[in-house]
């Protein structure tokens, strides 16, 4: 089987693998396609603070069915999502139903191989049914959940100012997620084409641009008051810093990014808005089920979200194109 691999920051390579032997208990699947993300980016870049090189990467995948336990709930052709959080099931987390922060997590493509490969084989209980949804649509369920879960653990309701910061595709799948909780969201980035994305199929209420003269013009938009809850969605600890500045008396402040850094802040500012600071990482079942019924509704804009096809076989030579402003990538998705 054709498999890409990251030996090292800046460089991918084709190799062919042997067909992984399925153990019991697993999920042999036929993967179909797998959407590059912002981690993805980030092991190729050298910035990921979890990882080990080389890797073969990718979380985001939808496949199909090829062999499964004979007692098993999928049967061979079956279309399927993966959930890429592997965790233990024992540990504080676990046991508290926070399985998105396990201890002992592995994460595919991050802490073990993922799915930038033809055939993977993944222990059952991570692989779901993909009912009502296309194969293009089930693997981009991952990073939406990711949005999803971000504003759950926000509980952002009906009538609150939201603030995303960084118009990527996670800081998209918290807009989205939080316009359909009934809140009134505004989009903060330096790109002038992300922020035109989110206004025309987002449909955000405002956007702004990072730069002179933000800060005013979000004041303004709030009376003053700034917003009911922020997400930094960024991963750049300069801006995760910056954003306390704009949490509300009372609000919360919701880190999404994840950055090798420390992040700092003015505490009588902090303390005197009683504000509430949450990490929120990766995300979990319900999440993901949230996702795919808004996806079946027809309340995900995922057509205009897959802006780049790419075949698995050009990876290595393809893959860097996406990281330029200029290529306009919103979700990838690679066909194996």
């Amino acid at each position: 089987m054709l498999t890409v691999i990251c030996d090292n920051p800046g460089t991918l390579r084709s190799e062919m693998r042997s067909i992984p032997e399925r153990a019991a208990g697993e999920v042999l699947l036929r993967v179909r396609r797998v959407g590059v993300c912002g981690t993805d980016m980030h092991i190729f870049t050298g910035n990921q603070p979890y990882l080990q090189y080389p890797r073969v990467m990718g979380h985001e995948l939808s496949g199909t069915v090829e062999e499964a336990d004979d007692n098993s709930a999928l049967s061979v052709g079956d279309a399927v999502y993966v959930m890429p959080y592997l965790s233990c099931g024992k540990c504080i987390a676990c046991r508290n139903g926070k399985t998105n922060c396990c201890v002992n997590i592995q994460v595919l493509g991050v802490h073990r191989d993922g799915a930038m490969t033809e055939y993977l084989s993944v222990p059952a209980q991570f692989v779901r049914k993909a009912e009502g949804v296309t194969l293009d649509q089930a693997a981009m369920v991952e990073f939406l959940a990711i949005g999803a879960h971000a504003v759950r653990r926000a509980d952002v309701s009906a009538g609150q100012r939201v603030l995303v910061v960084g118009a990527g595709p996670i800081g998209m799948a918290a807009m989205i997620f939080a316009k359909l909780r009934g809140a009134t969201v505004t989009a903060l980035d330096s790109r002038a084409d992300r922020l035109a994305f989110c206004s025309a199929k987002i449909e955000v209420a405002a956007s702004v641009a990072l730069g002179e003269g933000d800060v005013e013009r979000l004041s303004e938009l709030t009376d003053g008051e700034f917003f009911d809850v922020v997400f930094d969605a960024t991963g750049n600890a300069d801006a995760m810093r910056r954003g306390f500045e704009f949490i509300a008396h009372g609000g919360k402040y919701v880190l999404i990014s994840v950055v090798k850094d420390v992040i700092s802040f003015s505490d009588p500012e902090f303390h005197k808005r009683e504000a509430t600071l949450l990490g929120s990482r990766n995300a979990t079942l319900e999440d993901f089920d949230t996702v795919l019924d808004a996806m079946r509704a027809g309340q995900i804009p995922d057509a205009a979200l897959n802006t780049h096809r790419l075949q698995l076989s050009s990876l290595p030579t393809e893959f860097s194109k996406l990281l330029a402003p200029s290529a306009g990538v919103v979700k990838a998705i690679v066909e194996c």
